[in-house]
């Protein structure tokens, strides 16, 4: 039964080697899928290419389902699995500015340094700015940590607020996928059609 490290079926000092190992693989992956192109990535926004919509989408789906089945096996206590605390207000306002990062640059933080990994200069330009929006929110942290530590609803999860259990929450979420996978071709088959092709 999982979770492995917590239940100490695996020793914890394993844990950074099977991150690292995770991390490899999950980098491979993004590259594999085209994230290391800021015009994949931003396509989103302008309706030519939902790739990056559909790869999270089906990685969260398959996490869904996968975890409900290991649950109902009795693979893994789904209550040991640890959730992040969610801060409502300061989550949406750091959502619009990493949206509207994500627009102007082509990347989010994980996906630069897959591009980094390959030699695009974009991306090196993109990081330094990562770097340099951290070192600027470090310095400023102490003025907003009132803010940045509010409207805490702590550990609790969709099904929780809603009432409902995860397994209808997962059902919803894969009828959402569904949905969106359709429409979001049917929207590149329109835009994609409107597009005039470069001219040299």
């Amino acid at each position: 039964m999982g979770p492995l490290i917590p239940l100490e079926l695996i020793a914890s000092g394993w844990d950074f080697i099977i991150a690292l190992i995770i991390g490899i693989a999950f980098g491979f992956i993004l590259e594999a899928s085209g994230f290391s192109s800021s015009r994949n990535m931003a396509g989103v926004f302008y309706g030519y290419n939902f790739v990056v919509l559909r790869v999270f989408l089906t990685a969260v789906i398959v996490a869904m389902i996968g975890l409900e089945y290991f649950d109902y096996m009795g693979w893994i206590d789904i209550n040991m699995i640890y959730i992040l605390p969610t801060f409502v207000t300061p989550m949406i306002v750091g959502a619009i500015i990493m949206g509207s990062g994500f627009i102007i640059g082509g990347f989010c933080p994980g996906t630069s340094f897959t591009a980094i990994a390959i030699g695009k200069i974009d991306a090196i330009v993109f990081t330094l700015g990562l770097f340099l929006g951290i070192f600027i929110f470090s310095e400023i942290f102490p003025y907003i940590q009132d803010f940045y530590n509010s409207d805490n609803l702590g550990n609790v999860t969709i099904s929780e607020v809603l009432g409902i259990s995860n397994k209808l929450i997962t059902f919803i979420f894969v009828i959402i996928a569904i949905a969106a996978f359709y429409f979001t071709w049917l929207i590149e088959k329109k835009v994609r059609k409107n597009i005039t092709p470069y001219k040299f």
